[in-house]
C-alpha cells in the first residue's frame, strides 16, 4: 500500500461502506467524500460526512498510519484545523474518535491488480488487461491524451513566440524547419531557422539558388572545395549573402549517418528552399484553409532540378525526383502543423479553427513507429493519427512513470478488479 493508492481508493470509494465506523465506533455515514486537492493542506476538500448523526462539512486527511498525522507536524499546522475525517490504512495511534481505517475493506483483487500493474516488466504495464476496456473508455481519455500533448507543444511555442516579438509566422519557419530535421537533425534544422529570419527569405524567395545557398551555407554544408558548377555557384552566393547580411553561421553538426539518402539534410533542406519559393504567407494560408488535402497541396513540393542527381553537393547519383513524400507530408500535418494551429485558435479564441485541426488529426492515417506497434499488439484502438498522439502521450507520461491511478485505462482495470 502506499498513499497515493490510498487517495485513489477514497476518490472512488473503492472499499465495503457497510456498517462504517470510526475506531472509537461512531458510525460514519459518507455523503460526499471530497474533492481531491493537489495544493497546500488536507488531501480532500468540501467533505460532507455524517458521524453519529451529526452533519459534517469540511476537509479530508488520509494516511497509511494514524501516527503520520504527527510525523508530518500536522497537528501545528492551521491548514489541518477544519479536517473532518482522518481516514488511514492501519490504524497505530492511541486516539479513536475520528479515525477511520481501510485495511479490511478493501478488496485483496484490487490490491494484488495494482501490484501486477506495478510490477509488470512489458513497456505496457496493462497489456494483458486492454481487451476488457470499455471503447467509450478510451473514446473519452484519448480525447484527454490529445488535449494534454497539444498544451504541452504550447509551452514550446508560447518561448517562441516571446522570442520573435508574437510573428506567427517566424514561429511557425522555425517549428517547420524542426520538423524537416528529425528524427536526427531537427535542433540543428531549427537553429539554422533562427538564424535566417522569415524577412530575409522574402526578399531572396524568388531565386531559388539564393535559397539554398543560405540554409546550406548555414549549416555549414558549403565549406570546402567543389569542383560541381552549382555546388561552386553556391558557394559563392552563400559567401555574397553571408557578408551582405551578416550572418552567423550554425556551429552545430549534421547527422548523415544510419538515415536513408532520401533524408540526408541536404534533400531535407533543398525541400525547405523549395518550399519557400513556391510559397508566401504560408502559415495564413493554413489558417484560412477549410480542406486538408489544400494544405497537403501545399507541402508536396520537389526539389531543385540538380537534386534529381545528387543527394549530396559532392557525388551524383542515379535521376531520381526528390519530392517530399506522402509520410513526410503527414509527419509535417502531425507534428508541426496542426499543433500550432492548436495552438493559435487558443490564443485567439477561435474554436472553430481547433476543431479543424482535431478533425483533420483524426483524417490522417496512423502512425508507424515502436511505441503505436507495441499499443496494437496490446489490442489498443488505434485507426488514425488522432489515436496515434493520444497513445505516444499515453505511453510517455503514464505508463513509463506507472502512473496508473491517473489513468482512465487503468482506474477501468482497476475498478473491474
Amino acid at each position: 500500500m502506499n498513499e497515493r493508492l490510498l487517495q485513489f481508493i477514497w476518490q472512488h470509494q473503492y472499499f465495503n461502506r457497510e456498517a462504517l465506523q470510526t475506531c472509537a465506533g461512531q458510525t460514519v455515514q459518507i455523503i460526499f467524500q471530497g474533492s481531491a486537492n493537489t495544493n497546500q493542506g488536507p488531501d480532500f476538500f468540501n467533505a460532507r460526512i455524517i458521524i453519529d448523526d451529526i452533519q459534517l462539512a469540511g476537509t479530508v486527511e488520509l494516511h497509511l498510519k494514524t501516527s503520520n498525522w504527527n510525523d508530518h507536524g500536522h497537528g501545528a499546522d492551521k491548514h489541518y484545523n477544519n479536517v473532518i475525517l482522518h481516514v488511514v490504512w492501519e490504524h497505530d495511534g492511541e486516539n479513536d474518535e475520528g479515525i477511520l481505517e481501510l485495511k479490511d475493506r478493501v478488496a485483496s483483487s484490487l490490491l494484488n491488480r495494482y501490484a501486477e500493474l506495478m510490477q509488470q516488466p512489458d513497456q505496457i504495464p496493462c497489456h494483458h488487461f486492454l481487451s476488457n476496456v470499455h471503447v467509450l473508455v478510451w473514446s473519452s481519455w484519448k480525447e484527454r491524451l490529445v488535449a494534454e500533448r497539444m498544451m504541452q507543444k504550447m509551452i514550446k511555442v508560447q518561448l517562441i513566440l516571446q522570442q520573435t516579438n508574437r510573428h506567427w509566422e517566424e514561429v511557425f519557419w522555425q517549428l517547420l524547419c524542426h520538423n524537416f530535421g528529425v528524427p536526427l537533425n531537427g535542433d540543428v534544422f531549427e537553429a539554422i531557422a533562427r538564424s535566417i529570419p522569415v524577412s530575409l527569405l522574402a526578399k531572396h524567395k524568388n531565386q531559388i539558388h539564393q535559397l539554398e545557398a543560405m540554409l546550406l551555407g548555414q549549416a555549414g554544408l558549403l565549406e570546402g572545395d567543389f569542383t560541381d558548377a552549382y555546388a561552386v555557384l553556391l558557394q559563392k552566393e552563400y559567401h555574397y549573402l553571408k557578408k551582405k547580411y551578416q550572418l552567423q553561421p550554425v556551429h552545430q553538426l549534421l547527422n548523415f549517418l544510419r538515415m536513408r539518402p532520401s533524408n540526408f539534410p541536404t534533400i531535407r533542406l533543398a525541400q525547405v528552399a523549395r518550399l519557400v519559393h513556391q510559397s508566401s504567407h504560408l502559415f495564413s494560408k493554413i489558417v484560412e484553409a477549410k480542406e486538408l488535402n489544400d494544405i497537403k497541396q501545399l507541402f508536396a513540393v520537389t526539389a531543385n532540378d540538380f537534386w534529381h542527381t545528387h543527394y549530396t553537393l559532392t557525388e551524383s547519383s542515379a535521376f531520381k525526383k526528390k519530392t517530399t513524400g506522402a509520410v513526410m507530408i503527414d509527419s509535417l500535418l502531425i507534428n508541426t502543423i496542426i499543433p500550432l494551429l492548436f495552438v493559435y485558435a487558443a490564443e485567439h479564441d477561435q474554436p472553430q479553427v481547433q476543431q479543424k485541426a482535431i478533425q483533420w488529426l483524426q483524417q490522417l492515417p496512423k502512425e508507424k513507429n515502436r511505441i503505436t506497434l507495441l499499443w496494437e499488439a496490446a489490442g489498443a484502438p488505434h485507426s488514425n493519427a488522432f489515436d496515434s498522439q493520444a497513445l505516444l502521450q499515453l505511453k510517455k507520461f503514464y505508463c513509463n512513470e506507472r502512473k496508473c491511478l491517473n489513468c482512465s485505462v487503468g482506474n477501468s482495470i482497476l475498478k473491474k478488479s
